[in-house]
């Protein structure tokens, strides 16, 4: 209790109450040493005694001022401070000697060395005590983490939490026997067996990586081991980063989803990404999107003359433009607010700007929310597409990619079946032999992006639980959006007349699995049958509107191979211009008369292999 008032006082008060304490220690600290050597009775004060310790005491608390005694914060004071005190004790002592045949006072050689000791037990001990209490309350109150990696990092790390007050390093796990069973900086070094003892022992919350000069594969492969045992995962940051000054060794962050899936990296054909963009001008549609914005990224890296972000939504594009503008300040960036539903807008900005590069990225892509609105999923995706493709075909753009997705295989809602429908328009506006090469690039989900299930269950196991899944067997097919977004330039640039191509994207993943695993990688365990005291309860919504258990990727099963390992060509089945044409202009007089269960019946007459999913 009096310890925390201590805490609990100003600076200048306990700067004082350091003052008196350490002016009465030294006191009377001389006076005991007299009394233990002489004896109460036999010792009989002279003035000159008095002067002696006086001098003594005011001597000393200036040395200790002089040397920085008082400006050590007591919960931090480490061996060197002590060093110093005793040190300043010793000069303490001399200063006796020569005080004493000074002023003519009896000391017998016993008294000063009683007198250091007394003295340095009365000054340093109610520090270590008040430091020890302070570091046991902060013991407690810290979140308990182990750490994997015993070495330098490991050990670089430990120092650094210990110096702060948020988390408490209560171990190390570390797969070298070299290190296992030894102690470590005052911490056991266990394997991995030893984690669940750990954590029940502790109340271990966090596991820390602190491992470097790892490939990404073993990296994953150390996630993947470390995940089933539900202990949030964080991560120091690159060596590189601490070693340059950019970052502290403490700057932890969490473990990705995406470290978890992600596959380790090809590395890019740098001709297919240049192609189109190095010194050109570029245009991106979606530009503040997800996936948009990313492309925006990757483009940004390879130097085009000109950037022109078209976006509808004025804070993402606000945001895409600000985070180029900050990286490459010597880009020319045009942010366009507009829909490319707006034909004079885009002739306008294509014509002005001599666009040479488009990547069609604007697109509304979420299933339920275009099952409940079909006019406006139609008339973006279907007729904001062929706004962008003729417009482009008209000033003879020299490249126009469009982004579809795997959700046009064979659709079962009405967004997979506008895709579809523009994958047909581009397929056959190629064929009218314009200036301008089409490329369709079809991919799956991406991780991270807005809409997906990763930002989703992330809120909901941030909101602890429960984390909805609408089917126990649904399986997606998941990439990174970096991954995607420079497969989607190189794949594009491989294209000249219509061409689908499709992005390997691994293998699926069920989706219950992957709401088991972000659940572990932010420490907690599912609630199941199996695990009843989990943590974080799932549950089965059902499938949404249009919504497929299983997604794929190629409608004919039928694809080549191409020069990058990871981009296939589809082999799809085509149709005449004309046909898709008048398919166009009766869903138009449909839109026209706001007829939306008439636009959905001829999505399902139209040879999209349109299939709507029942409900």
């Amino acid at each position: 209790m009096i310890i925390r008032q201590l805490f609990e006082l100003s600076p200048k008060h306990k700067l004082i109450a350091e003052y008196v304490w350490d002016i009465c220690s030294l006191f009377c600290a001389l006076i005991f040493a007299f009394w233990i050597r002489l004896g109460i009775d036999s010792w009989n004060m002279q003035f000159s005694d008095w002067l002696m310790i006086g001098l003594n005491t005011l001597f000393t608390i200036l040395l200790l001022t002089i040397c920085g005694h008082y400006r050590q914060i007591i919960r931090y004071m480490g061996l060197k401070a002590i060093n110093i005190t005793l040190l300043v004790l010793t000069f303490s002592v001399l200063f006796l000697f020569a005080s004493s045949m000074t002023l003519d006072v009896l000391l017998p050689n016993s008294v000063p060395i009683i007198y250091w000791v007394l003295a340095a037990i009365a000054i340093v001990s109610p520090r270590i005590l008040m430091q020890a209490s302070a570091q046991s309350q902060s013991y407690k109150m810290r979140e308990k983490c182990l750490i994997f990696g015993a070495a330098e990092a490991g050990r670089s790390l430990v120092q650094t939490l210990k110096a702060g007050n948020e988390l408490q390093p209560v171990a190390f796990i570390d797969d070298k026997k070299q290190y296992q069973g030894k102690d470590i900086l005052g911490l056991k070094v266990g394997k991995r067996d030893d984690i669940p003892h750990f954590v029940k022992k502790y109340g271990v919350t966090k596991m820390l990586l602190a491992v470097h000069n790892t490939s990404n594969q073993r990296r994953k492969e150390l996630i993947v081991e470390l995940e089933p045992y539900a202990i949030e995962l964080l991560s120091i940051p690159n060596i590189q980063d601490i070693l340059s000054g950019k970052r502290s060794i403490d700057e932890l962050r969490e473990i990705r989803i995406e470290e978890l899936l992600g596959r380790e990296p090809v590395p890019p054909i740098v001709e297919l990404l240049d192609i189109n963009i190095r010194g050109k001008n570029v245009m991106v549609t979606g530009a503040g999107g997800s996936i948009g914005s990313e492309l925006c990224r990757q483009i940004a890296k390879s130097a085009p003359q000109k950037l022109i972000l078209f976006e509808l939504s004025e804070f993402n594009l606000y945001q895409i433009e600000n985070e180029l503008k900050s990286i490459y300040p010597g880009m020319e960036l045009i942010p366009i607010l507009a829909s490319i539903q707006d034909t004079e807008m885009l002739r306008s900005i294509i014509d002005r700007n001599e666009i040479q590069t488009i990547y069609h990225a604007a697109a509304y892509k979420h299933v339920p929310m275009v099952e409940s609105n079909p006019l406006a999923g139609i008339r973006n995706n279907v007729f904001g597409t062929s706004n962008v493709a003729l417009v482009a075909a008209e000033f003879e753009v020299e490249k126009f990619v469009l982004i579809s997705t795997d959700k046009a295989v064979r659709p079962t809602n009405i967004m997979g079946a506008t895709k579809r429908f523009a994958e047909l328009y581009i397929q056959g506006i190629a064929e009218l032999g314009f200036g301008t090469e089409f490329a369709i690039v079809r991919f799956g989900n991406v991780l991270g992006s807005s809409g997906s299930v990763v930002p989703l269950f992330t809120k909901q196991i941030q909101a602890g639980g429960p984390i909805t899944v609408t089917h126990p067997d649904i399986t997606r097919y998941f990439m990174t959006i970096p991954e995607a977004a420079q497969l989607v330039i190189q794949a594009g640039a491989m294209g000249a007349n219509g061409e689908v191509f499709v992005l390997d994207m691994g293998e699926s993943v069920k989706i219950v699995d992957l709401a088991k695993k972000m659940a572990h990688l932010m420490g907690h365990g599912l609630k199941t049958d199996e695990n009843p005291d989990g943590d974080i309860e799932l549950k089965i919504s059902g499938l949404r509107p249009g919504e497929k258990l299983y997604e794929e990727l190629l409608i004919d099963d039928a694809d080549t191979t191409t020069q990058h390992p990871r981009i296939m060509g589809a082999d799809e089945t085509k149709l005449p211009f004309e046909d898709v044409i008048l398919l166009f202009d009766e869903l138009n007089r449909l839109l026209l008369n706001n007829q939306g269960s008439g636009a959905k019946e001829l999505l399902i007459r139209a040879p999209l292999a349109y299939t709507p999913a029942a409900h």
